[in-house]
C-alpha cells in the first residue's frame, strides 16, 4: 500500500481504539443499568456495534501487519502499483485518471483504484500510447493509455 494508505489505516484504528471503543463500552456498561437485558434494545444495539467495531480492529491490524508500503515516487516504467494513470474511453472520448492503489486505500472517487479491480489487472505492464481492453461486468470497455505517472 502507499504511505497515504496506511497512515489513514493507522489513523482510523487510532480512532477506533482510543474513541469508539470506549465509547461503546460506556453504551453496554449504560445500557445493564436498564436492567432487563433479554428485552433490552440498547443493549443489543450497543453489542452489535461492538462485534464490528472489534472485527474492525482485527481487520486493520491484519492489513497493517502485512502491509508493504510503497512509494511511488521512486518507481517509473510501465505501468505497476503506485502509477497514476490516464486514460482516455476509446468510445466516448472521456479521460479519466486514477492511482493504481492497495485494497484497503481503493477509492474510486478519489480517484484510487483498486489494484485487484479488472481495469487495473488490464494496465498492469502497459505503457504510454498501448490501448488495453477490459472485461467489466458492464461488458468490454477499450481504453488508451495516455500518461503515466508516479507522484
Amino acid at each position: 500500500m502507499t504511505r497515504q494508505g496506511f497512515t489513514a489505516i493507522e489513523a482510523e484504528l487510532k480512532q477506533l481504539k482510543s474513541v469508539e471503543r470506549p465509547a461503546i463500552i460506556r453504551a453496554i456498561a449504560e445500557a445493564r443499568d436498564h436492567g432487563d437485558l433479554s428485552e433490552n434494545a440498547e443493549y443489543h444495539s450497543a453489542k452489535e456495534s461492538q462485534s464490528f467495531i472489534e472485527g474492525r480492529i482485527r481487520e486493520l491490524e491484519g492489513a497493517i501487519s502485512r502491509a508493504e508500503v510503497i512509494d511511488p515516487s521512486k518507481l517509473s516504467g510501465p505501468i505497476k502499483f503506485g502509477a497514476t494513470v490516464t486514460l482516455v474511453d476509446e468510445d466516448t472520448n472521456e479521460e479519466k485518471t486514477w492511482q493504481i492503489v492497495g485494497e484497503y486505500e481503493a477509492d474510486i472517487d478519489r480517484g484510487l483504484m483498486n489494484i485487484k479491480s479488472p481495469i487495473a489487472r488490464a494496465l498492469i505492464g502497459k505503457e504510454e500510447g498501448d490501448s488495453v481492453e477490459v472485461h467489466t461486468p458492464g461488458g468490454e470497455k477499450c481504453y488508451e493509455v495516455i500518461r503515466i505517472a508516479y507522484l
